[in-house]
């Protein structure tokens, strides 16, 4: 019997290994999996392209029904709503756009104030062939939901916040209000140019489950493989910048901002605002006073035991919240 040399069978062994993949290609391969999954599971959802406000926005659509608008935050896009687009389809036409900059949507170098954005949305709306939506906003969304009730408050019938304080507040408390600027320091660190994404690319993986899965009270919502197809979407090219934008744009133009905040128009359709009392992002106090605001019915629920990231969370607590509501 002819024996094989050790380092014969060696060789072959590292040949062997050579064809493995490496981690992040099984990593890339995991992502596309589940993405596909999604895209099977997601057989009534449809994806579209909407034209408005001149630049065109990917949008997930359900239903049939009156328009409800689903407005995520950063770092999210669309798919922050999963839970939300099947339950609230069964009763509404349900529209979900990534914002301008995120993901599939455009990304023009301008556009990025608070006017531009809510025009984008009237756009949408119109577009779509509404006159009018019930708007849902979370973060960043939210902020747009409140600066598109006080803008166009003929096209809302009806609003919902999910953490998230109406702009003017906002600013407000980010210059006066010491536990809100340690809460929000990040938004200070990404007006200087160019530096914030650079680094955060340089740490995409670290700084999306730093976001996300640790500053959720329910951590599980964020599964590993979610936290990945986040990572995917902020990977795309152009994604980071816009979304800096957002905030470099929060105090811009001054004398806009000064306005703003010295006569903050009343919101006049009902509102429901919802509120992860855990939030480690946004303090609860900033509801206060909020019934000052709204010249309309409005509720106000602190959620216990849920941080920011509530309609991933808590989803089903939101979605019971929401039904509730806009179905009145």
């Amino acid at each position: 019997m002819e024996l094989t040399p050790v380092g014969g069978h060696l060789k072959s062994l590292n040949n062997c290994l050579a064809w493995l993949p490496s981690l992040e290609e099984i990593q890339q391969l995991l992502v596309s999996i589940i993405v596909e999954f999604m895209v099977t599971l997601e057989s009534d959802w449809t994806h579209l392209f909407v034209e408005t406000n001149n630049i065109r926005l990917h949008t997930v659509t359900q239903g049939e029904g009156e328009l409800v608008v689903l407005l995520h935050g950063f770092p999210e896009f669309w798919y922050a709503w999963r839970y939300q687009i099947p339950a609230l389809a069964r009763y509404f036409k349900v529209v979900v756009p990534d914002l301008r900059g995120y993901n599939d949507s455009d990304k023009p170098e301008s556009g990025y104030d608070l006017d531009t954005l809510v025009a984008d949305i009237q756009g949408l709306i119109q577009r779509l062939g509404y006159a009018k939506a019930h708007i849902v906003g979370h973060d960043w969304g939210g902020l747009i939901a409140w600066h598109f009730a006080q803008k166009f408050p003929e096209s809302l019938n009806r609003l919902a916040i999910l953490n998230a304080p109406p702009p003017y507040r906002f600013v407000q408390e980010l210059v006066s209000n010491l536990d809100q600027v340690r809460r929000s320091w990040f938004i200070f660190a990404f007006q200087v140019p160019g530096i914030p994404e650079w680094l955060i690319q340089q740490n995409l993986k670290e700084f999306v489950t730093t976001a996300l899965r640790e500053h959720a009270i329910r951590k599980g919502a964020f599964s590993a493989e979610e936290t990945q197809i986040y990572e995917a979407a902020l990977q795309k090219p152009g994604v980071l910048h816009a979304a800096m934008s957002y905030y470099r744009h929060l105090f811009w133009p001054p004398i806009w901002v000064l306005n703003w905040v010295r006569a903050p128009q009343q919101v006049l359709s009902p509102t429901l605002v919802l509120w992860g009392k855990e939030d480690s992002f946004l303090s609860h106090h900033l509801t206060e006073g909020l019934d000052r605001l709204i010249a309309a019915p409005f509720k106000l629920k602190l959620i216990p035991d849920c941080g920011h990231w509530m309609q991933q969370e808590v989803p089903q607590t939101v979605n019971r919240e929401l039904l509730n509501f806009l179905r009145r």
